[in-house]
């Protein structure tokens, strides 16, 4: 933790902030990956600044019957879209067979359809052999980022740092266990929603996505 001030201006500046912090752990040569739509801002800033390639990590949760925003799991971007299941969740609420398959797929043509959106057909940096740094505006519980890096460790990443402006101790404690290496600029506890540690939090839109990454591969802003 580098104890940085809080609340942060806006994602711009946790994003300095962070690129700052990230640079000091002298981690080569690597591949920024950023999760939409709130982490884009952040980890441009973060690729800009370390002068790395920015590429997306699209994750859809995966719902239970009836209630959505409880996650089964998640079907995490890449060559092959990787399905991540929580394994206590699914214990609990035992779904059919037949429902997961089905929800993943339309999770799947969900994540087909965002990326045709943001990137087009331009070809997917890979994390296989790189050093890749997991960039978000910030972690909740870190359900998310859990599965992201467990599909990462999957497709063949060399090294992997999580990198957020802000955490609850908890998250941070159990992702430090995922990762080689963390960085959080600010743990606050007790913890409220990531939005409180912005002055500045509105919604990354789509079209804000698609210009960053236009502009980080060098199409103009």
């Amino acid at each position: 933790m580098s104890g940085e001030s809080i609340p942060f201006a806006d994602r711009v500046d946790a994003g300095r902030k962070l690129a700052r912090a990230i640079e000091r752990e002298g981690f080569a040569d690597p591949v920024v990956m950023a999760l939409p739509r709130g982490g884009v801002p952040v980890a441009f800033e973060v690729a800009a600044y370390l002068g790395a390639p920015l590429e997306l990590l699209i994750v859809r949760k995966v719902g239970a019957p009836g209630h959505s925003e409880f996650g089964l799991g998640a079907l995490v971007d890449g060559e092959e879209p990787q399905l991540v299941l929580n394994e206590e969740a699914m214990r609990l609420v035992r779904p059919p067979e037949a429902y997961v398959k089905a929800e993943t797929e339309r999770q799947r043509l969900e994540l087909t359809r965002r990326r045709a959106l943001y990137v087009g057909d331009r070809p997917r940096v890979s994390p296989k052999g790189r050093n890749v740094i997991l960039v978000d505006d910030g972690i909740a519980t870190g359900g998310t980022a859990k599965a992201a890096i467990q599909a990462l460790r999957q497709e063949g990443a060399a090294a992997l740092m999580l990198a957020v402006p802000v955490a609850p101790p908890s998250a941070v404690a159990s992702l430090r266990r995922q990762v080689d290496r963390i960085v959080c600029l600010a743990s606050p506890s007790p913890f409220h929603a990531v939005s409180i540690y912005y002055d500045d939090f509105e919604q990354t839109t789509d079209a804000e996505v698609v210009a960053l990454l236009k502009e980080a591969r060098g199409d103009g802003p």
